[in-house]
């Protein structure tokens, strides 16, 4: 049996992959590439692919990789830079390449031919990926800007108007090929003849620059396709010139906007020629963006535009000579993370007159700017401030974004209708003030622009309780809007870091949502260079404040993020690179902080922002309390010994294991020991101490019984049906209770809307998640309305548990399916694209039949948990699954008979 190929991409590095249906016919083959691939600096990257067919219980026996310099050489099957050979494995997601040494700046072209049980594919359609520059030596110039400052900056304020820079060449030949890489720190955009090139914004992502700066790359060929063009280069501040630069001893600062560029042109004769930036460009700060700063937003004065700049015969002659000015200091590396890009475009859905301005409301809590078109008298300013919320009033309510001023203002130049919007800055926002507007505003003169890392949404899910999927959605909107390019905490206020202890549990629930392997892969790559040489990491990377606290929760996330990346993608690689960082790490605390009764004494911020015991008791009050707990600290390093068990077999440093397991022997001992007390509780008895000595395996096999009661009590009896944990109880709550065979309990604190809940906060407005239970009584210095940190393990739960998606290999090659049933929720509709393909669950019951669609991925299988009274009462597509012979029955356990399932569609049906 034949087998169609497509090649669509994935995850890390080069994850390419490849789709085979198997199918008695082949129709025409196509190339469906996800990731950029651009750029790839890595010497093997690693190939995948995925299968479907028609048929069912497929497994790939073997593939045969091609992989060539050219096209036309793959075309006649020509492998000259790899031939694996037909090679047997039923590996299709982390296939290395494994061929001749790759060369800097060249195009690499491969396919893929795979074999099954049931039949062999033809060759897919080709894919390919640009190699990068490999080497320091490549870029072989030198970087150029002004450091310094100029009569258009205010010093004093921190605004550095943007930095404009151009340069004219003279193209004598017909080019074959011309590939653009560039350096713009701290973000850049790139035109040739007056023309962007690419649809990023907000480029190149975010790193310590004095660690790692990010290159990207762009396919310019089609652009110079004339004798005579213009480069032009605008530089924001980003992160490098520091947001903030009062309190130097916290914040880091890089120094002012710089840039290094070449292109490389190969010709149709064979020749070559590069172009870089030196001392002949031509720069100036005189130009329409006064100002850009990511709290503060961006100043832009049409009257300035520099007309034509970049294009060929603009009168440069004011302009300065670009400065030759020192390099960041961090290794360039091709960014694999897919840069931000305006992903959706929203429309007001009211706009208010108020006080002689307009507010605007887009129903929505998102992060991004808005899109204005305006027309008026030239020098009219018109000034947009944009807030989460609004005042009882009417008017924007602010006092929670702290010290930014979350403004952009636009002066006109007249003569015409105006469009902009800014491209150095970015708001967290639903609503918008716009005061000194000309003219009536309309929903279609300020379009809001949701803004976020470029990546596909993988997950779905709805079901029969309307609370959890506005919930789910409100999570969507949440995880979205705090992409960029690092996982940020909240997009609105002067904050806007990557803390590392808000993640957990959070990104592994994003996951089931999102394609964020290479976003979480490079900021694990973030977290290892702010490593310190003694083994210290910081709370936030990169370390763009300097908080090295030293506590487990919070660097923990680091081995907690990589462990979700092994079990969702099989990445291997991730664990092998960051493996000897992690070891540091445990080994650095153990020697500073363990005591000499096995206990980590260490913990910065305890059970991080739990809700006050009422709604009023935490009104008005700050909810910046630090609650250090050797229990928390101490719990944590247990967990991760047992994390860094594993991960020694998965890297090959299986010596490790026997230490790693002995130390946690022996803490399980010493916490015990400590923190156990006669009356079956842990600690304060607190509801979070009790859920990480379950969940974690810290307690004794013959207390688990009376710990589960205890946990169970404190919710239903203590708390009245709620929970009271806070960021770090949150990202276990759900799976222990399910594990302890309280899954209605679990789902009583997903659908409670009073306080403290996440549909408490739906009652009152919240289109996102909110940093704090009591986000609309508690006091506005820490109080966002958009963060992710309590979703907690809650994703997690839905995909896993309600709709049974869950890995038991690494990467869904075994798929675990038991939905827990639930008295109240009457269907779930649910599927996630694992790196094998599509996994669908679609569960429904009625009275006591259950019926059940599902979705294996080619070369996946499933345990399937079906709830039936007996085999013999389950059908699959009206015929009994006992005399289906590609269904093979393992047994029954409690109220539930288990099948295993290969690749396929099925339509479940029993009764129980």
């Amino acid at each position: 049996m034949k087998s169609k190929v497509k090649i669509t991409g994935l995850i890390v590095w080069l994850f390419l992959s490849v789709t085979a249906f198997a199918q008695p016919s082949v129709d025409a083959l196509r190339c469906e590439l996800l990731t950029n691939p651009l750029g790839i600096d890595k010497m093997n990257p690693r190939l995948s692919w995925q299968i479907q067919a028609d048929a069912r219980n497929v497994v790939q026996t073997a593939y045969h990789i091609l992989v060539a310099s050219s096209p036309e050489k793959l075309a006649q099957n020509v492998g000259d830079l790899w031939d694996s050979g037909k090679t047997e494995s039923d590996n299709s997601i982390a296939v290395f390449f494994d061929g001749k040494a790759l060369k800097s700046d060249t195009e690499v072209f491969w396919k893929v031919k795979v074999y099954t049980n049931k039949g062999e594919s033809d060759w897919s359609a080709s894919a390919s990926w640009r190699v990068g520059l490999l080497y320091y030596k490549d870029w072989n110039r030198r970087w150029i800007g002004f450091d310094g400052y100029f009569d258009s900056d205010d010093k004093e304020a921190g605004y550095l108007s943007a930095r404009y820079f151009r340069k004219e060449i003279s193209i004598t030949k017909e080019v074959q090929e011309a590939t653009a890489y560039i350096m713009g720190l701290g973000l850049y955009e790139l035109y040739i003849d007056g023309h962007k090139v690419g649809d990023q914004v907000l480029a190149p992502g975010l790193t310590d620059y004095t660690k790692n700066v990010k290159y990207n790359v762009f396919d310019i060929t089609e652009l110079l396709n004339g004798e005579k063009h213009t480069l032009g280069v605008i530089l924001g501040n980003g992160r490098y010139y520091a947001i903030r630069q009062e309190k130097p001893y916290k914040v880091k600062n890089f120094g002012f906007p710089k840039m290094q560029m070449q292109i490389r042109i190969t010709y149709t004769d064979g020749s070559r020629q590069t172009i870089h930036t030196d001392d002949t460009w031509k720069g100036t700060t005189n130009g329409p963006i006064i100002s850009n700063n990511e709290y503060d937003g961006e100043i832009y004065d049409a009257r300035k535009e520099l007309k034509d700049w970049a294009k060929v015969g603009y009168d440069d002659a004011t302009w300065k000579r670009a400065e030759y000015v020192q390099e960041p200091g961090g290794n360039y590396e091709a960014q694999i993370n897919n840069n931000m890009k305006v992903m959706q475009d929203l429309k007001p859905v009211s706009i208010t007159p108020k006080y002689g301005k307009y507010i605007i409301d887009y129903g929505q809590n998102f992060s991004g700017w808005v899109k204005m078109r305006v027309q008026g008298e030239q020098g009219t300013k018109v000034t947009l401030r944009f807030a989460e919320s609004l005042n009882e009033d009417g008017t924007l309510f602010r006092d929670n974004l702290r010290a930014a001023k979350a403004t952009d203002v636009y002066v006109l130049k007249g003569g015409g209708v105006e469009e902009w919007e800014p491209r150095f800055t970015y708001h967290g926002f639903r609503y918008v003030e716009i005061e000194g507007y000309p003219g009536e505003a309309t929903v279609n003169k300020f379009i809001g622009r949701l803004v976020y890392d470029e990546m596909e949404t993988v997950g779905a899910f709805t079901s029969s309780n309307a609370l959890l999927n506005q919930i789910h959605t409100n999570a969507w909107w949440g995880i979205a809007s705090n992409y960029k390019s690092i996982p940020v905490d909240c997009p609105q206020r002067n904050e806007r870091q990557a803390w590392l202890g808000d993640r957990p549990g959070s990104a592994y629930g994003e996951n089931f949502l999102f394609d964020n392997a290479n976003f979480y892969s490079k900021w694990l790559e973030d977290i290892r260079l702010s490593q310190k040489e003694d083994g210290a990491i910081p709370d936030v990377a990169p370390a763009f404040w300097r908080y090295y606290s030293d506590n487990m929760t919070w660097p923990g996330t680091y081995l907690i993020v990589a462990d979700m990346l092994y079990q969702q993608t099989g990445d291997v690689r991730v664990l092998e690179q960051h493996y000897p960082a992690m070891k540091k790490w445990m080994q650095y605390m153990q020697a500073l902080y363990m005591d000499d009764e096995g206990i980590i004494t260490k913990d910065s911020y305890g059970d991080w922002c739990a809700p006050p015991a009422t709604i009023e008791e935490g009104r008005g009050k700050s909810a910046d309390v630090k609650r250090p707990n050797p229990l928390i600290s101490t719990a944590y390093y247990y967990h991760l010994l047992q994390v860094m068990a594993r991960f020694s077999e998965y890297t090959g440093n299986s010596q490790d294991r026997v230490g790693f397991e002995n130390r946690a022997a022996k803490m399980k001992k010493d916490f015990n020991k400590r923190f156990y007390n006669q009356a079956s509780y842990y600690g304060k008895n607190t509801l979070t101490e009790n859920l990480l000595a379950m969940y974690f395996g810290l307690v004794e096999e013959d207390e688990k019984e009376k710990l589960g009661h205890r946990i169970v009590e404190i919710i239903e009896k203590e708390n009245n049906d709620h929970l009271s944990t806070g960021l770090v109880g949150t990202q276990w709550i759900m799976r222990t209770l399910t594990d302890i065979g309280r899954a209605d309990l679990a789902y009583k604190l997903a659908t409670n809307t009073t306080y403290p809940s996440w549909g408490y906060m739906l009652e009152n407005g919240a289109t996102t998640i909110w940093e704090l239970w009591n986000g609309n009584t508690a006091h506005p210095r820490m109080n966002s309305q958009n963060h992710v940190m309590m979703l907690g393990d809650l994703l997690v739960w839905y995909y896993e548990h309600l709709a049974g998606i869950k890995s038991k290999d690494n990467a869904f090659r075994t798929i675990v399916m038991k939905p827990e049933l639930i008295n109240g929720l009457e269907h779930v509709d649910a599927s996630h694209k694992s790196v094998y393909g599509i996994i669908t669950s679609s569960w429904k019951r009625k009275k006591d039949t259950f019926e059940w669609d599902i979705t294996i991925p080619v070369n996946a299988n499933a345990q399937v948990y079906i709830p039936a009274k007996e085999i013999k009462s389950i059908r699959e597509q009206g015929k009994p699954i006992v005399e289906n012979k590609e269904i093979k029955v393992i047994g029954q356990e409690n109220g539930r008979v288990l099948i295993e399932l290969g690749s396929g569609t099925y339509r479940l049906l029993s009764t129980f």
